[in-house]
């Protein structure tokens, strides 16, 4: 396979659709990973400490989170945004397979509307799918912290013997984490050829999925290869989009650390404004990076399966 055409017609298909731009920024919903927050409870006094003025806020605001009301709003409005993201996501992957496999056949146009509507007939197959795939997974995770936990119990209360037993389980523990990484890398390969089969030639989860894992096993030399490609690409694009993120925050954090007690927020709100004013710019960004990679992975699959650009009406027989 030519790995330098693939990489170079997918960017020639990214920058000549931009609508798939689009379905980039809907795919992203399932994979962006979202800000995490950590604070602290008190305010002891001193140099780089937060200000009390700030702390007393804080406190104000979780004390009016902790109202029944508004628990039950926050949990409905998460599980909503938990919903609406799983969707777009899901419409996200199919519209980027079914518009890198029509832009290579040709068209000289691809509308919102059709990719968007010609999506929705194969949503819940591929939906299916993830929830086939990562339920293992999810439920191997809850019963090894489940484990961990009632480890850490047991230890706590049973002395010393029970402390060097948990000890000694820790590398175990480590070693099987480790597995599932490796596991997880590997159905992640299996699973993206199955999309693609699933969406360009019709068929269903588990044929699917059978399917991937032969176009995977029967070439695994360029598949290997390719994902080491997209994965330097997507790191390299990834270290540039968050630089100025970087940049921005960085300085402002410790600038209003050092304040300590005297503190000013203004630091804090230039950088808020900043971000504020970077994010159209870095989700639009992140929308063709993912864009990018899924029309390569898509064209991969056409290569190594000699298909013609095609999509089909009717599922695909294999012996």
């Amino acid at each position: 396979m030519n790995y330098g055409e693939v990489l170079t017609r997918a960017w020639q298909i990214v920058w000549k659709y931009k609508v798939l731009w689009l379905f980039g920024i809907f795919a992203g919903c399932t994979s962006r990973r979202g800000p995490s927050f950590n604070g602290g409870s008190g305010y002891q006094g001193g140099g780089g400490d937060f200000p009390p003025e700030l702390v007393q806020r804080m406190e104000r605001f979780l004390s009016v989170l902790e109202k029944p009301g508004i628990i039950i709003a926050l949990v409905v409005l998460v599980l909503l945004l938990w919903a609406v993201s799983i969707f777009l996501g899901t419409v996200g992957r199919i519209g980027l397979i079914r518009g890198t496999v029509q832009a290579e056949a040709g068209v000289e146009q691809l509308g919102f509307g059709e990719l968007f509507s010609g999506s929705m007939q194969y949503f819940w197959k591929l939906f299916g799918m993830s929830v086939v795939v990562g339920l293992p997974f999810l439920i191997i995770f809850a019963v090894l912290f489940a484990g961990i936990i009632f480890a850490a119990i047991a230890a706590d209360s049973g002395g010393t013997a029970s402390e060097a037993a948990l000890m000694a389980l820790i590398p175990v523990i480590c070693v099987l984490f480790l597995a599932i990484l490796i596991v997880s890398l590997v159905v992640g390969v299996i699973v993206q050829q199955a999309q693609n089969a699933l969406v360009i030639e019709a068929l269903g989860i588990f044929p699917a999925l059978k399917r991937g894992w032969f176009v995977v096993k029967d070439n695994l030399g360029p598949i290997l290869l390719m994902t080491l490609l997209l994965f330097i690409i997507g790191a390299v694009a990834g270290v540039l989009l968050a630089l100025p993120v970087m940049l921005v925050v960085f300085p402002a954090m410790v600038t209003f650390i050092l304040g300590g007690s005297n503190a000013s927020m203004t630091p804090l709100i230039f950088a808020g404004l900043c971000l504020v004013a970077y994010a159209p710019v870095s989700i639009i960004a992140n929308g063709v990076l993912i864009a990018y990679i899924q029309s390569a992975w898509t064209l991969t699959y056409l290569r190594l399966t000699a298909q013609e650009p095609e999509l089909k009406d009717e599922p695909v027989e294999y012996a």
